[in-house]
């Protein structure tokens, strides 16, 4: 919020857009309104919005913002206990103090070309002395509308966790609603809903980054979110053809754009389609003789594994004759 959009309004805006978490991670070294609204205790928006959501079932994670040039660049870091802490001259002192509050810390917008003009992130020895004192633990791969295909390879080489976030300063209503958007948001495999089990699960790496249809994540996290999200429907052939009828189903808020990965060919359907969020489908395959079983195969194509690199998402499905 920075001062622009006051804490109680960003717990309004979670608990409206059915969110399990939400972490305010408010500027420490730079006040854009200093003149009119100074912090002088970095706490206080924490403060705020825990107490708006006090009566909700909302998670709210205390975290702040290291805010420094290049190589340093902008990290958030959550779970903290004590923001003020982390106001340091020095950044390895402040991550220091991160760590020393056992938070988790992910690298901000790393290809953000106001600090790194190719608009390609730049792993500095700062970052790998970070990592390497396990005093960075993630990095987003999506920002506010940005998915940076680089940041994604530093995720995969370093083993570092792959967030999505809004970086959102005004309202999100103005910044993504009104442009027909969702917000970016990180989608945490916690095993409760429990602030230690997400904080768990973030120090783990179990999460998939989501902007809209744009799905982001490692393999062993992303294909079985997709597979989950699909739920297919009973198979048979249409009268005496050899033409299987099979139903697909999303139940995901996510459109998903799918591609034929079969040696079968489809009947009536284009082999690249959109299986639209809370709806359905039916695909019509041609199998050329009847079969007892199938394996249905698709691509995610707007899912990345990896740069260029889509999930293959695959059912064995029993066919009626």
């Amino acid at each position: 919020s920075d001062g622009s959009v006051w804490p109680n309004i960003r717990i309004m805006e979670a608990l409206r857009d059915n969110l399990d978490a939400v972490s305010l991670t408010e500027h420490l070294e730079y006040q854009p309104h200093a003149k009119d609204i100074p912090h002088p205790d970095r706490n206080r928006a924490f403060e705020i919005a825990l107490n708006e959501a006090k009566s909700h079932n909302l998670i709210v994670i205390a975290g702040s913002e290291i805010t420094r040039g290049a190589p340093v660049g902008h990290s958030n870091a959550i779970f903290i206990t004590d923001a003020n802490e982390l106001l340091k001259d020095g950044a390895e002192d402040a991550f220091a103090a991160a760590k020393k509050q056992n938070a988790f810390v992910f690298w901000n917008h790393p290809a953000w070309h106001p600090q790194n003009p190719s608009g390609n992130p730049n792993l500095s020895d700062f970052q790998k002395t970070r990592i390497k004192n396990g005093e960075l633990h993630g990095i987003e791969v999506i920002n506010d509308g940005d998915y940076a295909e680089e940041s994604l390879a530093l995720a995969l080489e370093q083993n570092l966790t792959i967030m999505g976030t809004s970086d959102i300063h005004g309202l999100i209503d103005w910044h993504f609603k009104e442009k027909g958007h969702s917000r970016p948001i990180t989608l945490v495999f916690a095993k409760e809903k429990t602030e230690n089990s997400i904080r768990e699960a973030l120090f783990a790496g179990r999460t998939v980054a989501v902007f809209n249809e744009l799905l982001v994540g490692k393999e062993e996290n992303l294909k079985p979110l997709i597979k989950s999200c699909i739920e297919v429907g009973k198979a048979s052939y249409i009268n005496n053809t050899s033409i299987v009828k099979v139903e697909l189903k999303n139940n995901s808020s996510s459109d998903l754009l799918l591609q034929n990965k079969m040696p079968y060919n489809f009947y009536s359907n284009p082999p690249l389609f959109t299986l639209p969020a809370q709806g359905s489908i039916t695909l019509q395959i041609k199998t050329l003789e009847q079969k007892e079983q199938i394996t249905l195969s698709l691509e995610a194509v707007g899912a990345y594994i990896a740069p260029k690199q889509h999930p293959i998402i695959e059912w064995t499905i029993q066919v009626e004759n």
